[in-house]
């Protein structure tokens, strides 16, 4: 056994490594940081794509000394607008978030993190909730994000996806466009979807370049195809359902499969289960996906469910306000938030099920107690507030509130952010 131990890494201050916004010249040096971080190589079509998504206003920098222009440590925001049960929220998309491997436990990460919740809080104006793809799941929730969304990792046996016969095709029909063809149909379709889909958020114009990015070089596809675009027009001869994938060898990579029929859904399912030369799919899905409801054999898409998007309340007030509940609901939170200490205390939550929501700071007593980031796991209506509370992660001050709560936070599906491998992260 080696009992030799590493070299000791004095601890310093976050004060020693100052951060502030990045200028638009510092942002090679940046992303040069940020790719070194997560073990790649800044070249064309990586992180190169993000400079016309990347805002430098809203992207920090840790830099290795006062005075010194070596940047050791980052991460960036994206506006964008997150759909939530019944309403649409402003919400800051946080990536692209790193720190050299030189620089760790030096307490960089945490200071990025709290000038970032900091800046957001303080404008007054800001995003009331922040959400991100966490490339490791256990360093977002000691800064206050929780679990709000799960995917499903699907594998499937291509061969066995036989369909079931009673299925509803409906008569429509399927064309594979180039990508300038498509692009204005895909973005009608995903406009229409999102509406009803908690965990989607918009997508402008510079965030169709980046999720649609399909360059030249191997080492962005993995040695995959380009793109190929397949949309679904029904007899009307609207476009109802598109989907974009990649092939790899016998494996065909679908990147988004979007639709607003069922006909079209299960259109598109038969075209990737009728796929020549194929005898594998791979999916990003959302963990109650219909596909396997559509098929012969239900075990022919098996699935590893893993977390999706992290979410944190910004402004605890102003996010519960933002969006709306199942049914009605009168219940005194007590929440709990050491990282932003400005939302720590008792809200009253008073809604009508239906379109009206408020909440207040109070001093009642408490219903339930709660953690922050166990308030931000329950906010699009995935995980229960009971079954927090039967994890031990909230305390029921009067028996009920759980359950009540539960009822009310609820969404009539499971959240899902479809990500995507492409730079924006979120």
């Amino acid at each position: 056994m080696n009992n030799m131990s590493a070299p000791h890494q004095p601890k310093q201050h976050p004060m020693h490594h100052p951060i502030r916004t990045i200028e638009a010249h510092e942002f090679d040096a940046w992303a040069t940081m940020i790719t070194t971080t997560y073990g790649q190589d800044l070249r064309e079509g990586s992180l190169r794509n993000a400079r016309e998504t990347i805002d430098p206003g809203r992207t920090l920098a840790a830099y290795d000394a006062v005075g010194s222009t070596d940047i050791v440590g980052g991460a960036s925001v994206y506006g964008r607008t997150l759909t939530v049960p019944g309403a649409f929220v402003p919400c800051a998309g946080i990536t692209l978030v790193g720190v050299l491997p030189t620089h760790r436990r030096r307490g960089i990460l945490t200071a990025l993190m709290r000038r970032q919740l900091t800046d957001l809080y303080e404008s007054g104006e800001g995003e009331p909730l922040a959400a991100l793809n966490a490339a490791e799941a256990t360093i977002y929730g000691r800064f206050g994000y929780g679990v709000a969304s799960h995917r499903a990792v699907v594998d499937a046996d291509q061969r066995a996806m036989a369909l079931r016969p009673d299925t509803d095709f409906g008569t429509g029909t399927l064309r594979l466009l180039d990508a300038a063809a498509a692009r204005p149909l895909l973005e009608k379709v995903f406009d229409a979807a999102r509406q009803h889909t908690p965990g989607w958020v918009d997508r402008t114009e510079k965030y169709w370049n980046a999720r649609l990015h399909d360059a030249d070089a191997p080492h962005i596809r993995d040695g995959a195809t380009a793109l190929r675009y397949v949309v679904h027009t029904d007899p009307a001869g609207e476009v109802t359902g598109y989907a974009v994938y990649r092939s790899h060898r016998t494996t065909a990579r679908i990147v988004e499969l979007v639709a607003t029929t069922r006909q079209s859904y299960a259109t598109l399912w038969r075209y990737f289960s009728d796929l020549d030369a194929h005898d594998r799919l791979t999916y990003d899905a959302a963990t109650d996906e219909p596909l396997t409801h559509l098929l012969v054999d239900p075990r022919a898409a098996s699935a590893t469910v893993v977390d999706n998007l992290w979410v944190r309340l910004v402004d605890v007030g102003r996010a519960l306000t933002a969006r709306r509940y199942a049914t009605a609901l009168d219940l005194v939170l007590d929440v709990e938030d050491d990282f932003c200490p400005w939302n720590s205390g008792r809200y009253r939550l008073l809604t009508d099920g239906a379109d009206q929501a408020s909440c207040t700071r109070t001093t009642a007593a408490a219903d339930v107690r709660v953690p922050v980031s166990a308030l931000a796991s329950a906010y699009l209506g995935g995980p229960t507030l009971s079954a927090l509370a039967a994890a031990g992660r909230i305390e029921e001050l009067r028996p009920g509130a759980a359950r009540a709560a539960s009822r009310a936070f609820r969404g009539e599906r499971e959240p899902f952010h479809p990500s995507g491998a492409a730079f924006p992260a979120f």
